[in-house]
């Protein structure tokens, strides 16, 4: 598939849903437009369709309309897998929502389904596509820190009871999975694994300390990886009125530390110049207190990324395979934390 319109659709109507909504908008520049918005509830679609100029439809009408190419799937964590496979087998490409499922089982039979419908699966994780991560993560694996030996993740966001209260799936384990972790966390532990590698053993504690609901609500690991290197992670949504998350990685030759969505320290033993402007991008930082104040360029840079992964027939830059690896890690810290996934 080379230029022209692609049709993409969302399933869910929420406020992650809006998110893609406004990515559809951004990539009109590529062709994208929007087809339609799914959500089993006939009360809560309208709005959000009204809202972006596209029709409401079932789910099932989504799936089977001819021009949606790329299905958006920003539903209740605990749904991903089952709506995945089903896109999959309606031959639609699929980007999904983070976690992209709560066991690894079912990472694996969407990974499965994608490939047997020769579609392209992507996970919105979407630091990896924002160009100043990119340009991080190059300098970090061209070897300018030297050997990695220590990172840390701090996240340090405040999330009122009513955010919970607002949705019924929100703090469940059937349905959201795991608390600051599962949900706000797993984007910064996604940033650690992509710099770091996959944690070979972990210890843990989390606890729920002030939120009525079932998962955690503050949680602290620490991480060793297969080169020896050590990371911490500490997170938290009881902090008010929520701080900017930090993540840290240290080598034999340097170190780097970014602070909500900016480089904020950069220093190289042999005098190389930070990989990007260490004033910019602006931070997010409002987004530790409140989930509407996400900026919208990451979604925006991993649909870029998602739409010429389909007309060139590459892989995305957060395939499934990626996505599952932030998964094993969250749930390898809840095994270790004695949590119930």
């Amino acid at each position: 598939m080379s230029g022209g319109r692609i049709g993409i659709g969302i399933l869910g109507a929420g406020m992650v849903a809006r998110y893609h909504a406004q990515a559809a908008a951004a990539c009109a520049d590529m062709g994208a437009h929007l087809v339609g918005i799914a959500h089993p509830d006939p009360a809560r679609a309208p709005a959000i369709a009204e809202q972006f100029g596209a029709p409401w439809l079932s789910p099932a009408a989504l799936l089977a309309h001819p021009d949606v190419e790329i299905v958006c799937i920003c539903t209740p964590s605990g749904q991903h897998a089952p709506q995945t496979i089903a896109a999959a087998q309606a031959g639609k490409h699929i980007l999904v929502e983070k976690p992209m499922a709560l066991i690894l089982a079912d990472a694996d039979a969407m990974i499965a389904a994608a490939q047997a419908a020769n579609v392209r699966l992507g996970v919105a994780l979407q630091r990896r596509a924002e160009p100043h991560f990119q340009a991080i993560h190059a300098a970090v694996a061209a070897g300018v820190l030297g050997d990695l030996t220590l990172g840390t993740v701090t996240i340090p966001y405040f999330r009122a009871q009513r955010y919970y209260d607002q949705a019924a799936w929100r703090g469940t384990w059937a349905l959201d999975g795991g608390g600051v972790l599962m949900n706000q966390g797993i984007h910064l532990l996604d940033v650690l694994v992509w710099l770091m590698g996959d944690p070979v053993a972990v210890q843990a504690a989390a606890g729920t300390l002030q939120r009525a609901v079932e998962v955690e609500d503050t949680l602290a690991a620490t991480l060793r990886f297969a080169s020896g290197a050590f990371a911490t992670v500490a997170a938290s949504t009881t902090i008010e009125p929520g701080f900017p998350h930090r993540v840290a990685v240290y080598g034999t030759r340097g170190g780097l530390e970014i602070e909500g969505e900016r480089l904020v320290r950069w220093q190289s033993a042999d005098g190389v110049p930070p990989p990007c402007d260490l004033a910019a991008p602006p931070s997010d930082a409002g987004a530790a207190g409140d989930p509407r104040g996400i900026a919208p360029s990451g979604h925006t840079a991993l649909l870029r990324d998602m739409i010429g992964a389909v007309r060139e027939g590459r892989p995305p830059l957060v395939d499934g395979a990626e996505g599952r690896r932030s998964l094993a890690a969250v749930l390898a810290i809840y095994a270790a934390a004695g949590l119930p996934r």
